[in-house]
């Protein structure tokens, strides 16, 4: 069938001046069709393409003028049972365009023609074939597996070849120490009598040392006790101190909140505080309060749908919140998982959160020669101030713009305020043995890195289970059950922290990549009750308010479930057990983190809130401390 050359657009210009270089081949499949998508290094300069089908050979072929592919020249298997592509054979090739750079697939019977669709994206070049279920793939994967086949295939012959080696060599050296064997014999004797004077003599020196050692030892031991103590009385002074703080900080909120009128209807949706905009000069500034404190964990964007998402407790469902035209802010609805913030189309936001408050920027604001600032409290919107004149020109700075009003717009407007505002990274702590880092948010995807106990990485933004993360000069995805934020931890865990920091001359966190000798076996959990109350009953209904942590022991936590689960037994009691899950509630309390080895838990009695942490007996005798 003759070649069908398909002109994209001015894009693809044939005829560079300078080669196009193919960095990589992807094929993934969607919902409505698979695509292979040819990576090139560069949007600019893109070469012409045409596509071929020989049915006869079941041979399609994709070829790129004056065009360079990063993997170089050869032969690649896919996947010899696909419906799609098996395979792909790459060359160059002169005609009478120009030297070609062909990719001829070996295809299955979805693959009829050369008049697939394409798309260009960028320096990205699609072409959707079939709708299909088929396995997504690298090329630069699949070569990178074929190099490895081939050097194990090369290991086998060297270490066959090393073995035949050894064996020869081993017969040469039995002899050999055969004869020595003799000789040793016939030396043993000899130095046999003069050991047995020295053994004697050492004997009696060892004594002497045993006895200043015990000596040394119940001195060491007096001074750990007391040190121990000071440690103690230290660290109950500074959670009195603390609790005392918050104890102050609560009741000072709580005078200064104001008396809730029960007929009062609120202006804004429920459990919104207070909404605050400023636009103008090039700045869009959106601030949020909620009825309780916002923190960063909870708060996430999605570039897909132009939307922040905080996952605080609301309604499951709310009337739309329509946000005025000016602002980036669209609306905000309460949906499922927390508060929908929707966004004007291509705004990407710079996020803070500071005080409690969630504050979203955007530099893509259309300039205007003014300023708007509203306020919208429960009770409805209110300070709005605008500045604009339309016959001035655009100032060149806020500072010019504000120098133009009276002194009290100026504290508005002031540039002193912190506008240009970037997000506050937040470090992460690797509190498994060792985890790996993807290189996408799926446990299925390429492992770029390996990491262990301590590490400390940079929390970039959370997705779904996964944490996207900076490690060094490395950016990935590693598992939220494996990490945890500074004030996640548990005791145990701070504790491991600082001994090891200490031992490295370094402070809580110090270095990145902070290594241990040791490395805990990860052991699969069999249960069986053996007559006792099924513990995987739910605890609700068991206890009214939830379980009392502090008459409980940890005695197991099942990992390899999707979502971890903790095993506690009654101290008292063993028989009656119970499991409990991220979030469960306890006495007083919840749930708040499950590791492999730790359940740290959020209690608050009295006004206070407290963490309580439990930690696996074997994992305390292996971390050289107990709960």
């Amino acid at each position: 069938m003759r070649a069908k050359v398909i002109l994209l657009s001015a894009c693809l210009l044939a005829g560079s001046a300078f080669a196009a270089q193919v960095k990589d081949v992807q094929f993934a499949c969607g919902k409505k069709s698979c695509d292979v998508t040819f990576k090139f290094a560069s949007s600019k300069g893109l070469p012409g393409y045409f596509q071929k089908y020989d049915a006869k050979n079941a041979k399609w072929t994709v070829a790129f003028a004056a065009s360079e592919f990063a993997l170089g020249e050869g032969e690649f298997e896919i996947d010899a049972a696909s419906v799609l592509l098996r395979g792909v054979k790459v060359f160059k090739e002169s005609g009478k365009q120009g030297e070609l750079l062909k990719f001829e697939w070996s295809v299955g019977g979805s693959v009829n023609s050369d008049q697939n669709p394409v798309k260009l994206a960028g320096a990205d070049f699609k072409i959707s074939l079939g709708a299909e279920k088929a396995k997504a793939w690298k090329l630069s994967a699949v070569a990178a597996a074929k190099a490895k086949a081939d050097k194990q295939a090369a290991l086998a012959a060297e270490k066959e070849a090393k073995k035949l080696a050894a064996e020869e060599k081993k017969a040469a050296l039995l002899a050999e120490k055969e004869a020595k064997l003799q000789a040793a014999k016939d030396k043993k004797a000899a130095d046999l009598e003069a050991k047995k004077l020295a053994a004697e003599e050492k004997k009696a020196a060892l004594a002497a040392e045993k006895e200043a050692k015990k000596l040394a030892a119940e001195e060491k031991k007096a001074a750990l006790q007391a040190e121990k103590e000071r440690l103690a009385a230290e660290k109950q002074k500074a959670i009195d101190e603390r609790n005392a703080v918050v104890s102050g900080k609560k009741a000072k909120e709580e005078a200064a909140e104001p008396k809730k009128d029960e007929n009062f209807v609120s202006a804004l949706i429920e459990n919104v505080k207070e909404m605050t905009a400023v636009t103008g000069l090039g700045l869009d500034q959106f601030e949020l309060k909620l009825n309780k404190p916002i923190t960063g964990d909870i708060v996430s964007y999605d570039e897909r749908t132009s939307a922040v998402t905080v996952a605080a407790v609301g309604p499951a469902k709310s009337p739309v919140f329509t946000v005025n035209s000016d602002c980036f802010v669209k609306s905000l609805t309460w949906k499922q998982d927390g508060l929908k913030i929707a966004l004007k189309k291509g705004v990407v936001p710079k996020v803070l959160v500071r005080d409690g408050a969630l504050i979203l920027q955007s530099r893509e604001a259309t300039p205007t020669n003014g300023f708007s600032y509203w306020k919208a409290l429960p009770t409805g919107v209110s300070q709005t101030r605008r500045w604009r004149n339309q016959a001035d020109e655009i100032p060149a700075s806020l500072d010019a713009f504000a120098a133009r009003y009276e002194a009290d717009s100026k504290k508005l407007v002031s540039a002193s305020q912190a506008f240009y505002l970037t997000p506050v990274a937040r470090e992460l702590f690797v509190v498994d043995e060792e985890i790996d880092l993807f290189s996408d948010a799926s446990e299925n995807s390429t492992i770029i890195d390996r990491l262990s106990f301590g590490d400390k990485l940079e929390s970039i933004q959370v997705m779904g289970v996964f944490h996207k993360v900076q490690h060094g000069s490395r950016v990935g995805y590693v598992h939220k059950r494996s990490v945890s934020f500074r004030d996640e931890l548990s005791a145990m865990q701070t504790e491991r922290l600082k001994q090891l920091a200490m031992a490295s001359g370094d402070s809580l966190g110090g270095a990145a990549n902070t290594r241990f000798a040791s490395l805990m076996n990860e052991d699969r959990v069999t249960y069986s009750s053996y007559g006792r109350r099924d513990p995987f009953i739910e605890v609700k209904g068991l206890v009214e308010e939830g379980i009392n942590v502090d008459q409980m022991e940890l005695v197991g936590i099942i990992w390899e479930a999707e979502d971890p689960i903790a095993i506690l037994a009654e101290s008292k009691n063993p028989s009656m057990s119970y499991t409990l899950k991220e979030g469960d509630k306890v006495l007083n309390g919840k749930v708040l983190k499950i590791t492999r080895t730790d359940v740290l838990f959020l209690i608050q009695e009295f006004g206070v809130s407290r963490r309580y942490s439990m930690r696996l007996p074997d994992a305390a005798a292996s971390a050289g401390g107990g709960k």
